[in-house]
């Protein structure tokens, strides 16, 4: 059974309501109480009563004409305090709802006022971004519990500016610190092969080389993307994301057609806000992976509709489904030991990456036909028709 789950101020009302309803309760019950010991017992007040109207006669004597009637007497008296303690026992059980309901109340507001700061850092929490840690709490009022939580939540965030700070020189620093030294080595290795009396096992030395240094370009142009996506956007810009589309699949028409891989692409005009450049890798990631993990005469379809964004299908080596969520982990292949060499194993890490850094998420699943169906889904800023047919390969 799933357990009920209330809210701080739901419970902090429900807890003064309750108290209150008690403590008027108790108060209730000890007010009928001193008034039904106050108000006179009827046997004992008639007996006072006829002793005091007839000096002499003793109470249940002889009846005479100018006593009272006893029996009527006691029926007024029982009728009298039976009405008092129930008028009184009624107005004060209304009574008593009518001030608890404004109790409830009143501790309603009490609790929206007590927890402010709470929903202060709540809503500072949840429009923080890695491109947005500017934002601070700096709660004014009394020095409490309250006031130290949003100070050490703005030390904190204060804290991981500094380290997203640190960050972004770290990754500007190893952009240049890496890249400059594989482009000195490719110098190197083109003039060595280049020279007019080099041997053929330089030849092959050399553009075996060239490959190695070719891969670990990409993997560091990966891993640095990787870096920059990972901490978010520093501006964005409206992309029409089906000319990013359309420029991907032109650039993929050479591989596709080396690997007899037909693209299909289905678009409708969409505009979306985010970074260009980012936007482009991650369409590239995946149409060049639906390319290069497809089988010979195999197809790939890319969609570009409003959920989502965008789908991308290829006909490849069918694949589990349990298999499939390691696949966005860095470095994580399923069996194609034989295409290590032509990617670096981050394609869908960098597919996750940008999509959450644009506010949206990419999700997977194994192709009824083979292969793998990946959806994109970011917000959508701008819809037109008509779509938009071809095909490429």
């Amino acid at each position: 059974m799933r357990e009920l789950r209330l809210s701080v101020r739901t419970r902090l009302t429900a807890w003064y309501g309750g108290l209150f309803a008690l403590a008027g309760s108790a108060l209730l019950l000890t007010n009928y109480l001193l008034v039904a010991a106050t108000l006179p017992d009827p046997d004992n007040f008639l007996a006072v009563r006829a002793a005091e109207a007839l000096p002499g006669y003793p109470v249940g004597g002889p009846t005479y004409p100018e006593r009272t009637d006893t029996s009527t007497a006691l029926t007024t008296v029982e009728d009298y305090r039976e009405s008092a303690l129930s008028t009184l026992l009624v107005q004060s059980a209304v009574a008593l709802v009518i001030t608890v309901v404004l109790a409830v109340w009143l501790g309603w507001l009490m609790a929206s006022r007590v927890l402010q700061p709470l929903h202060s850092i709540t809503n500072t929490a949840h429009q923080l971004g890695a491109d947005n840690l500017g934002r601070r709490i700096n709660h004014e009022g009394p020095d409490d519990e309250l006031k130290d939580l949003a100070d050490t939540f703005d030390g904190m965030l204060d804290r991981l500016a500094g380290a997203f700070d640190s960050q972004k020189r770290f990754v500007a620093n190893a952009s240049h610190e890496l890249r400059t030294p594989l482009a000195v080595q490719r110098t190197l290795i083109e003039v060595a092969m280049g020279a007019p009396d080099a041997p053929p096992e330089l030849t092959r030395l050399g553009t075996h080389l060239l490959g190695t240094n070719e891969r670990s370009e990409r993997l560091i142009d990966g891993l640095l993307l990787l870096a920059r996506s990972d901490r978010g956007l520093s501006s964005r810009e409206p992309v029409r994301l089906h000319e990013v589309v359309a420029d991907v699949v032109a650039t993929c028409a050479e591989p596709a057609s080396s690997r007899h891989v037909r693209v299909l692409v289905s678009s409708a005009r969409r505009v979306v806000t985010g970074d260009p450049v980012l936007l482009s890798h991650l369409v590239s990631n995946l149409v060049r992976n639906a390319i290069l993990y497809n089988k010979p005469g195999g197809t790939v379809r890319v969609e570009i509709g409003s959920e989502p964004a965008l789908r991308v299908v290829n006909t490849g080596e069918p694949i589990p489904a349990e298999v499939v969520p390691g696949l966005f982990e860095p470095f994580r292949r399923y069996r194609t030991e034989r295409l290590a060499a032509e990617g670096t194993g981050l394609g869908l890490s960098l597919v996750r990456s940008i999509a959450a850094a644009h506010d949206g998420s990419v999700t997977a699943r194994p192709n009824s036909g083979g292969g793998l169906l990946l959806e994109v889904n970011l917000p959508v800023t701008d819809v037109r028709v008509p779509p938009i047919y071809g095909k490429i390969g």
